[in-house]
């Protein structure tokens, strides 16, 4: 009993002391601060530790007073006589403290008998004893001349071993008319130098540029490191690598072996040959810290461990990668791969998918399970405790089951194959340990097709220009429809939709090609009949139920010149284009003898006439009006000029194939009394012949004028309603050179018309007239212009 009642006294005094000693370290514990720059001589006093600490000079060598350093080649040394604080070598401030913003070393001093313990602080200061410096000395890159003003090169950023404003500051660009230069700012990485297109390059006149940057450091004055950049100016392919992904984010554990598979990024050129030819690489802008904690295989786009992976060091990387095609003026494409670091403990989670469905339709409801997943965890209490999870941007969800550590894969809204038809979902399962502990596990979900839309035209309408005469059973134009959808549900075919109307007359006469869409015309067109019509192209696709759409299609016919002039007057008897005038031997010169007539159903160049002499008996007597067809004298008769004159007239069209006819006129010189007597009876009945041929003209003209009406008004409606590239309006020729458009005047009767079409290039066949672009214009006499009679 008594050495029971003993042992608790004996504690309570223990305890007791324990307070005591801790008073009094507490007391003798002091810390004072000191500074001193770097590289600065050995023996440079740092500072008089005893008398700051107020300890007694005369008893620092009977107490031992001394540093406790665990390292061989200490950086200080305290003096035991008087207490003084010396640098024992040169200290490099980089060396000990890398880049950190303050460089604080902690002494810890010691005096024996009694125990004290001091601490004191020594903050080394940089100096800038080092300039900036680039990786290379020069850099080469290859930029293609067709890039736009903005595109952004990123250049490998100089390294300055002095911190704070003694590290690299600021960037500068020599002086060019085509680059700029940007900076960004990376927080620890340091400021990265953008090299900025600012200017189109042109290959052709400079192949390359030569430019310097110039880094500079925060000194007074600034210390500066240069590198020269080559710009070779080259042609490109046309696309550039595409990732899989927009955004690429895992989880690595730490200590992970080398060689581990970080993540696999994948991108995909659409060009063919080394073109499409994808390699991987990281960015420039990566720093050597990362180049050698990670490598990337340069066919594979495989990221790997290369060295060690340190929690405590680091826990996130963001590492900048690029693909590049073959191509002789690479395209590359740069992508943010985030790899998050794990502190692990002894076992992960792990993840089972149980049961999967492959596939899964679009038009499935929300709510529909995709797969099953289970979660094991070897771990107990809150480090077995797993709890799962998957990205925000996917259209799924988990749901726990009641069965504990499973859960249901299931949609959580509708889907569209046609905007993403393949799902990768990343599962996360995550402990509750401290640290969490976290693995996860990819599900790849492919959205079947269904259906759910119908085709769609490349154009709506369709205009199309077809010459007459085409041949028949040749195909004349074609349609053509799309469906998002895939297989049976994308599969298209064609028919003209046919109804009772007068287009049906039209369209009974055109052919479709299911599949394709080619259009046959099973007989010629005649423009002269027939100058535009319209029919709807119905596309229906293969799916159950079908879907479909249809399309109007305007066809106008262009004119060809394939009518030969007719001549009106004179026209004898028997229906050739003979006449006989007969006027007085006595008139004077410019006598209008008679006025041939023809016409042409052409229109434009096609039914452009002009009259021409063939054959005269004598050539000083008579002079034909080229474009009036007017006959007069060109001088009075005389006593030997023989009585009759045979004139043979020739008249033609101004198409690249010129068509004619020819009349015949027998001119008689009579005396002035019969002549008189023969005028009164030829000229009732010439009155009468030019009325039924002046009215049946206007019948004709006006029948042409109106139908010509409505096929420009038409066609400027739809016109108005496209873009005003005049290019895209007309048919495309072979000669048509795609610049400029041309119009040409010209006079048929008491109307001008203006053709207006594309302007051909030098050495091709202009046809007039094509497209059937004719407009009426207000007839302006003092107008130049070529006139036509009729």
């Amino acid at each position: 009993m008594e050495q029971r009642r003993g042992e608790p006294g004996r504690a309570r005094g223990y305890l007791a002391g324990c307070v005591v000693a801790v008073l009094l370290w507490s007391l003798a514990s002091a810390q004072i601060r000191y500074s001193v720059s770097e590289e600065v001589n050995e023996g440079t006093v740092v500072g008089n530790v005893a008398k700051d600490l107020g300890l007694d000079k005369g008893t620092l060598t009977d107490r031992k007073y001394r540093i406790v350093s665990s390292g061989a080649d200490p950086l200080f040394h305290v003096n035991q006589n008087d207490g003084v604080l010396y640098v024992s070598r040169k200290i490099d401030r980089e060396e000990v403290c890398a880049q950190s913003s303050t460089c604080l070393i902690n002494l810890k001093t010691v005096l024996e008998n009694p125990l004290e313990v001091h601490y004191v602080g020594v903050e080394v200061l940089d100096i800038n004893d080092h300039s900036p410096s680039f990786p290379e000395k020069e850099k080469r890159l290859e930029i293609s001349e067709s890039v736009l003003p903005g595109v952004r090169v990123q250049l490998k950023p100089s390294r300055d071993p002095d911190s704070a404003h003694f590290s690299v500051q600021q960037y500068k660009l020599s002086n060019n008319d085509h680059f700029r230069l940007e900076v960004k700012d990376k927080g620890d990485d340091g400021k990265i130098p953008i090299l900025v297109v600012q200017k189109s390059l042109d290959r052709e006149s400079a192949a390359s540029h030569s430019l310097v940057l110039t880094a500079l450091d925060g000194g007074k004055p600034p210390k500066s490191g240069e590198m020269n950049i080559l710009v070779n100016v080259l042609d490109v392919n046309d696309n550039a690598p595409v990732f899989s992904k927009d955004v690429y984010s895992v989880m690595l554990d730490e200590n992970a072996p080398v060689g581990t598979t970080v993540v696999q990024v994948n991108a995909t050129d659409s060009d063919e040959g080394p073109n499409g030819e994808v390699v991987y690489s990281f960015s420039n802008s990566i720093s050597q810290n990362i180049l050698n904690l990670f490598d990337i295989n340069p066919s594979t786009g495989e990221i790997t461990v290369k060295g060690l992976i340190d929690y405590e060091h680091k826990d996130k990387y963001e590492i900048e990668i690029q693909a590049s095609d073959k191509g002789l003026a690479p395209l590359v494409t740069e992508k943010s791969v985030i790899i998050q670091i794990v502190d692990v403990n002894d076992n992960a989670p792990e993840i089972e998918v149980t049961s999967f469905s492959n596939s899964i339709p679009e038009d499935s409801r929300p709510g529909t399970t995709v797969a099953l997943i289970s979660v094991n965890d070897l771990d107990s209490g809150l480090n077995g405790k797993v709890i799962c999870s998957i990205g925000e941007d996917v259209p799924f969800a988990l749901s726990p089951s009641l069965q504990d550590k499973m859960y249901s894969l299931v949609t959580k809204s509708p889907l569209d194959r046609e905007k993403q038809s393949q799902y990768i979902i990343t599962v996360v399962a995550k402990d509750a340990g401290q640290p969490p502990l976290s693995s996860e596990k990819t599900i790849n979900v492919v959205v079947s097709d269904v259906n759910d839309n119908s085709p769609e035209f490349s154009l709506s309408p369709y205009t199309f220009y077809v010459p007459e005469a085409n041949k028949p059973g040749a195909s004349v134009f074609s349609v053509k429809a799309f469906d998002a959808d895939e297989n049976d549900n994308a599969q298209i075919s064609y028919h003209i939709f046919r109804q009772g109307s007068e287009d049906n007359k039209v369209t009974s006469f055109l052919s479709i090609n299911s599949e394709n869409g080619d259009i046959t015309a099973l007989k010629s067109f005649d423009f002269e009949t027939l100058k535009t019509f319209h029919f709807h192209v119905v596309a229906s696709d293969s799916g159950t139920p079908s879907l479909s759409s249809n399309v109007t299609v305007h066809v106008f016919i262009l004119d060809q010149n394939d009518n030969a002039p007719v001549i009106l007057y004179p026209v004898s008897s028997n229906g050739s284009a003979e006449g006989v005038e007969e006027i007085p031997r006595n008139v004077n010169a410019g006598h209008l003898v008679t006025k041939v007539r023809a016409y042409d159903a052409d229109i434009g160049y096609n039914g452009w006439l002009l009259f021409s002499l063939q054959e005269v008996t004598d050539h000083s007597l008579f002079g034909l009006d080229r474009y009036t067809g007017q006959i007069r004298t060109l001088r009075s008769f005389t006593e030997t000029d023989e009585a009759e004159h045979r004139l043979v007239i020739l008249v033609k069209d101004n198409g690249n194939v010129s068509l004619s006819a020819t009349a015949t006129v027998m001119v008689k010189l009579v005396e002035p009394k019969e002549a008189f007597a023969a005028s009164d009876v030829k000229s009732s009945a010439k009155a009468d012949e030019e009325n039924n041929v002046t009215f049946y003209l206007m019948i004709t003209l006006g029948s042409v004028s109106a139908l010509f009406l409505i096929s420009i008004i038409v066609l400027i409606a739809m016109q108005c309603s496209k873009p005003t590239d005049c290019t895209s309006k007309y048919l495309q020729e072979t000669n048509y050179d795609g610049t400029l458009c041309h119009s040409i005047q010209y006079r048929s009767g008491d109307k001008r018309y203006m053709l207006v079409g594309p302007r051909m290039s030098i050495g091709s066949t202009i046809v007039p007239g094509s497209h059937a672009n004719t407009l009426v214009l207000p007839d302006r006499r003092g107008a130049s212009g070529e006139v036509r009679e009729i």
